[in-house]
């Protein structure tokens, strides 16, 4: 990664904020800090970051808070960090709108690679309440074509313009929402496994020796329950997502007069 943009660091442990401070700006970005939550809410809205480190516990308001006042205005990606390791904590974080979280302590290999695999994954979506913005991206090859508009029960997915319509209402997905559905879709029926699921949340196989936990399959679980909600599918007669118990997920079967 080399000039890929500006990244703000909330954390109030100095020595912390100094370690991520030296990753990210060996990663190419230009890092800008906060001690505390009232703090880095400022230095967001300030500087418009692309990514932002979010530690939970702080001194003023818990990160979990900082992350709610974040999305009401950005669309950066947000890596959360905490010492904390009930899945509850990780659950919330997810919840919230944060696009992954690492548990300390943590290898600084591992924050880059976390980081890589977000920054492999668009950043646009359509969104009701606010404009997204473009964030960065991979260059693209001679070879790529635009990938096919998805169609499945009433669901329209339009994997360049990220958007998702069912029976002509758009539905607004995090990132996190609209990459499961998409993998999905594109499986044309196959199970996809919690673990394939994690790896497609953080934009590939984890080759670079990440651990996958439960917590990280658990998560999987909350997202697709969220998708579910808002598509207003039943899990005990699906439309679109099929669970396929102790394994994973899968669509649903084509029903008559739908594409």
């Amino acid at each position: 990664m080399s000039d890929v943009g500006v990244a703000v660091v909330v954390e109030d442990d100095a020595d912390m904020r100094n370690l991520l401070e030296g990753v990210l700006v060996q990663a190419g970005f230009e890092v800008h800090a906060a001690a505390d939550g009232r703090a880095g809410v400022e230095v967001v809205r300030d500087r418009q970051p692309c990514l932002v480190t979010l530690d939970v516990g702080m001194p003023d308001i818990d990160g979990f808070e900082v992350l709610r006042r974040i999305r009401r205005f950005s669309d950066a990606y947000i890596l959360m960090l905490t010492g904390r390791t009930a899945e509850s904590d990780v659950l919330t974080a997810l919840q919230a709108g944060a696009d992954d979280y690492i548990t300390k302590p943590f290898r600084p290999r591992e924050v880059r690679a976390r980081i890589a695999a977000m920054l492999r994954r668009p950043r646009f979506q359509r969104s009701a309440g606010a404009s997204a913005t473009a964030g960065p991206q991979l260059p693209a090859t001679a070879s790529e074509r635009p990938a096919p508009v998805l169609q499945h029960n009433g669901l329209v997915l339009d994997p360049r313009m990220r958007t998702v319509d069912v029976g002509g209402v758009g539905l607004e997905l995090t990132r996190s929402e609209f990459d499961l559905l998409y993998e999905l879709l594109r499986s044309s029926g196959g199970v996809r496994s919690r673990r394939q699921l994690v790896e497609t949340l953080r934009g590939g196989p984890t080759l670079d020796g990440s651990y996958i936990s439960e917590s990280d399959e658990r998560a999987v679980e909350v997202h697709i329950g969220n998708l579910r909600r808002k598509l207003g599918d039943d899990p005990q007669s699906p439309r679109w997502l099929q669970t396929v118990r102790g394994v994973g997920y899968c669509l649903a079967r084509k029903r008559p007069g739908n594409t």
